[in-house]
């Protein structure tokens, strides 16, 4: 890895001098700083936690810190490493990564000597709220140790403009009193950026006029869909639902961030336009980023599901969209009768007057503008490199685009030219259909020769000498192109294992729109090699599960052009620091993108909202009062202090004559497997101590005899369609005398369990509603809480533990589903007890007085019917019990046919 630059160098000896939030643009190298701390603490001497990472995270960072050299690596602590031996890990020191569960786990346990720390490293710092669980770990360490440092870092702005003081409340969560922000018109990084700045070539590429059309009427529809969307629901008039956000990636949060409190309040009219707006921002997607067909196909097959399934998509008939559909297939096909309409007169067009052109159909397959720009780009760079085959720099290519199947469509355009692409994917999408094979037919034999728009560098006899990454599959899978790579590399497959290029298969391209050749043998997270020279290198911006692969391909093959063929902000900021990290090197940039497109406003958009985050953060700052017990060195910070949640009781001066009685602390049993949810965090912080152990009966034990089984909304309904809450209630009322269901709300969604108009008048197998009814009826004992918030339960399990004695943990571990050495099984055996249940006549009301009296099953059977009613107290029972004992199957059946 290259040194830092001038202004990461100073955003680490800030931090590194004083604890702090760091908050950088997106790209600008935050997960360099974070490598740096990790090399400095990485010994023995030191025990550093970090947290917030995910696992391709963790692999990269000591994957980088093994190629320094560093002979200490970081470890990585997961379910895998016994309880028992953790404490052992903790004392070697070094860099430890550790699973939240893990941790929390550990310094409730005291597993962990906290004593011991150094500090930790907080990633994604923006996710740190109030009740998750690294906010917890936090709290628990800076209790138990005063002296350790807590450093943040996050690279995602935008984050902090949702919520009220949203970074202030982050901070408070860090126990930081410094605020960081490096935005990129940050003096130092724009004055050295601006220095080692690359050569950049903009090519803002034109949309033809059909693609012109089909994006303004798409435009139109989706301003229709907001207006109406207003409408239905005047508190919505928000600036974030504009038109304008309404192109970006984050509208779909914004609208859920709106909608989810009052979902179940909402129409189907609203519902259904938010359903549209999602496919409208789709085919926005579609129109710029792959070919006419693919855009045609989605288009088509909107309709067809419309018809299929009745769906009424009201702007399926507005003027608009039928622009769309028309303009849509004009860019695939023309019926030499028919003139492109583009006016409101498209609505009068029929499926009569289709039937009887499409015989006439004469395929058009208009080509993306982008792959015109790309063919022009790459016969520049090759015109370029002819006359420097004398140099020692390799003239390399990295072309990058969105996604898994834009890279696909570009390998093979570049592979064999835009006019068979097309024709491909139009045989496969549209092949079922007979018509269409014999247009495609004939029209292949029209133009058998090469295709008209075929980049200039094709695969000619330069290509089996090309240099090429290839990826490692079975001989039978590989392509043409991978195969004559392979052959020619096969003194690099050791080189090839340690660049890491693992095959996998791919997830996000539509299926309709595959091609059995060009979608063979794609992964989501490995180059694309294409035999020519100089070496061209295709690579995903989005949709890789290791987040650093573009960056190893980056510093790996060190292209001297990359093409961007679709734009992404933080990547254009890595290039800007790939660039000024090789000073001297030169680095030509060629940015592709549609001038007045929605793909260029979307780009715009996100620079705007993330120039506009910062500029809030500055705002605030300025502003902010951090106090000075912030940090948690002494206890002064009342974010430290437990309790205070009920009122303490007035003094009694009857007892010891008013003197303060010593107060029993509160302790609460939790399941393991509970700590990925946020309550056990607030109950530890209203003063009551969790002991984390494993149970198989409940979640929560309260008190002796108060056992609790919680459920959220989702897993009620899944519990209860399986059958497992079922058995869990049985486990809970055979062993504790007061079980609970505790089902839990999340805040941000509404406090309501069926939404309106879901409500059955009778009881139907289907209904939750119906199913809770059963449950409650089946089990007597069993107490239904409803809380709205974690908030709520944490305070209502305070008051439930009041001047209750407190839970034993051994005795919950004992508590298995074959267990019988409980209290309420000392006195009855179980098994018999669920048989007498089951009897006719036999309820949960003279249960009990049966068993008094009885002392097992055979006892009951020798008993009169006269005895029976003396002991039950009701004479209907006795008769039901007697005669399910003593009558025979025939009697019964008999006296069934008699009466009838």
């Amino acid at each position: 890895m290259t040194p830092l630059l001038e202004y990461e160098s100073q955003i680490f000896l800030d931090l590194f001098h004083e604890d702090g939030l760091v908050i950088t643009a997106k790209g600008l190298g935050v997960d360099r700083i974070l490598l740096n701390f990790l090399r400095l603490y990485c010994d023995p001497g030191n025990l550093l936690l970090v947290l917030n990472t995910n696992v391709a995270e963790e692999q990269y960072f000591i994957e980088q810190l093994r190629s320094e050299g560093v002979s200490h690596l970081p470890r990585i602590i997961t379910n895998e490493i016994p309880s028992n031996e953790r404490y052992s890990v903790y004392t070697e020191g070094g860099v430890l990564f550790v699973t939240s569960r893990i941790l929390v786990v550990d310094f409730l346990t005291d597993r962990i000597p906290s004593n011991l720390i150094t500090g930790i490293l907080v990633y994604r710092a923006h996710k740190i709220i109030d009740s998750c669980q690294e906010a917890f770990i936090l709290r628990l360490y800076r209790q138990k140790n005063k002296q350790g440092f807590i450093k943040a870092f996050t690279d995602d702005a935008v984050a902090f403009s949702l919520g009220f003081c949203r970074v202030e409340r982050v901070m408070r969560n860090l126990f930081v009193r410094k605020l960081y922000l490096w935005p990129r018109f940050h003096m130092a990084v724009s004055s050295f950026l601006d220095r080692h700045k690359p050569e950049v070539i903009e090519l803002h590429v034109s949309l033809t006029p059909a693609m012109l059309t089909i994006q303004t009427a798409i435009m139109d529809v989706m301003n229709a869909c907001l207006k109406e969307l207003k409408h239905h629901n005047p508190s919505l008039d928000v600036e974030d639902l504009s038109l304008e956000n309404a192109v970006g990636k984050s509208f779909e949060k914004a609208v859920r961030y709106y909608l989810d409190p009052v979902w179940h309040q909402l129409g189907a009219k609203t519902k259904s336009l938010v359903q549209d707006l999602k496919i409208l921002r789709t085919l926005l997607q579609y129109l710029t980023q792959y070919d006419c067909v693919t855009f045609l196909n989605l288009l088509e097959s909107l309709r067809a599901t419309e018809k299929a399934f009745g769906q009424n998509s009201g702007w399926l008939f507005l003027d608009a969209s039928n622009t769309m559909f028309v303009n849509a297939r004009a860019r695939v096909y023309r019926c030499p009768q028919a003139k492109l309409k583009t006016s409101v007169n498209v609505a009068k067009s029929t499926a009569k007057e289709t039937d009887q052109t499409e015989e006439k159909k004469e395929l058009v397959l208009e080509m993306n503008p982008k792959w015109e720009a790309l063919s022009e780009v790459l016969t520049e760079i090759k015109r370029e490199n002819e006359p420097s085959e004398e140099l020692t720099d390799s003239g390399h290519v990295l072309i990058c685009a969105s996604d898994d199947q834009t890279c696909a469509q570009l390998k093979e355009y570049i592979s064999i030219g835009a006019e068979d692409l097309l024709k491909k994917i139009y045989s496969k999408t549209f092949g079922k259909n007979e018509k269409a094979e014999h247009i495609l037919m004939a029209t292949m034999k029209l133009k058998p020769g090469k295709s008209k728009a075929r980049p200039t560098s094709g695969n000619g006899p330069k290509a089996k000498k090309a240099r090429t990454k290839t990826l490692k599959k079975k001989k039978s899978d590989l392509t043409l192109t991978q195969m004559v790579g392979r052959e020619n590399n096969e003194d690099c497959k050791e080189e090839k294992d340690r660049e890491d290029y693992d095959s996998v298969n791919l997830e996000h391209i539509t299926e309709e729109t595959e091609v059995d050749d060009m979608m063979l043998n794609l992964p989501t997270d490995a180059c694309y090699g294409i035999l020519k020279e100089p070496l061209i290198i295709l690579h995903p911006l989005l949709g890789c599960s290791d987040p650093y692969s573009l960056s190893r391909v980056l510093h790996e093959i060190e292209p001297r052009y990359v093409i961007l063929y679709d734009a992404e902000l933080s990547f254009v900021r890595q290039l800007e620091i790939y660039r000024a990290s090789r000073p001297g090197k030169p680095l030509r940039v060629y940015f592709l993108i549609y001038g007045g497109s929605t793909e260029e406003q979307r780009y715009l958009t996100n620079l705007r909202k993330e120039k506009t985050a910062f500029e809030n953060l500055i705002r605030e700052k300025a502003i902010m009062v951090v106090p000075e017990e912030r940090v948690g060195r002494n206890d002064s910070n009342p974010d430290l202090a437990r309790g205070g949640g009920l009122s303490p009781a007035e003094t009694d001066t009857r007892k010891a004559g008013g003197q303060v009685q010593k107060k029993e602390q509160h302790r609460i049993i939790v399941d393991l497997r509970e700590f990925r949810s946020e309550l056990p965090s607030l109950i530890h912080r209203h003063g009551i101590d969790v002991e984390p152990v494993t149970l198989e009966v409940g979640d929560y034990i309260l008190t002796p005899d108060i056992c609790v089984e919680r459920k959220s909304v989702s897993d009620l309904i899944g519990s209860l369609n399986n059958g497992r809450l079922y058995t869990q209630c049985i486990a809970m009322s055979r062993y504790y005398k007061r079980p609970v269901l505790l089902i839990e709300f999340d805040p941000n969604k509404p406090f309501a369990l069926n939404f309106r108009g879901s409500f059955h008048q009778e009881i139907s197998i289907n209904d939750i509603t119906s199913k809770l009814t059963l449950l409650t009826l089946h089990f007597p004992k069993l107490r239904i809480i409803w809380c709205p918030s974690p908030h709520v339960s944490a305070e209502l399990f305070e008051e439930l533990k009041q001047k209750r004695p407190q839970p034993d943990a051994a005795t919950a571990m004992a508590v298995t589903t074959d267990s019988e050495i409980v209290s309420e099984s000392d006195r009855y055996n179980p098994g018999p007890q669920d048989f007498l249940m089951k009897m006719p006549g036999v309820n949960a009301k003279n249960c009990r007085a049966l068993m008094n009296r009885v002392k097992n099953i055979a006892e009951l059977v020798k008993l009169t019917q006269e005895q029976l009613a003396d002991i039950l107290g009701n004479a209907n029972n006795a008769k039901q019990i007697w005669e399910f004992i003593h009558c025979s199957h025939m009697d019964k059946a008999a006296q069934v046919k008699n009466r009838r």
